[in-house]
């Protein structure tokens, strides 16, 4: 299974910020959204990633607030990057490795979109669930033996 198709089930649905964005309207973006990440773009390109960890340091950082600062000082500036051809066990390989919950996906210098944990492992959980069901109703039409 490919990350594009992922992304045609999920939708193309994608909230972004710039490096200067406030982190207090970054944050109210997130929870306004229930999102768990932003993609922080500039002049049309990623930049960035925004995400509840980032954010968790930042208010660890301010004793307990987000602080006055923008986007950029606490944005992950080298996140790691899928694209709509990569295999979806090769996504989970990279997740588990570099403990990212969220990637984007981008297609040469294009964000089509971000995949989280969530949507691989829904994805993984259907795949196997339609080919468990495969499977039973096969084992069910198996053929009694001397009826072939």
């Amino acid at each position: 299974m490919k990350v594009s198709e992922i992304l045609k089930v999920k939708g193309n649905i994608l909230y972004t910020v710039t490096p200067d964005t406030p982190m207090q309207e970054a944050v109210n973006v997130m929870a306004e959204k229930d999102i768990g990440s932003l993609v922080v773009m500039a002049f049309g390109e990623l930049v960035g990633m925004l995400t509840f960890r980032e954010v968790m340091k930042a208010i660890h950082a301010n004793g307990g607030s987000v602080g006055p600062n923008t986007v950029r000082k606490h944005m992950d500036d080298h996140p790691i990057t899928i694209t709509p051809d990569t295999d979806i066990n090769e996504v989970r390989r990279l997740m588990l490795e570099r403990h990212a919950r969220y990637v984007p996906v981008v297609d040469a210098k294009t964000l089509l979109g971000v995949m989280s944990f969530y949507d691989v492992a829904r994805a993984v959980f259907e795949a196997q669930s339609f080919e468990n069901k495969m499977l039973k109703a096969y084992i069910r039409d198996w053929p009694a033996e001397g009826d072939e």
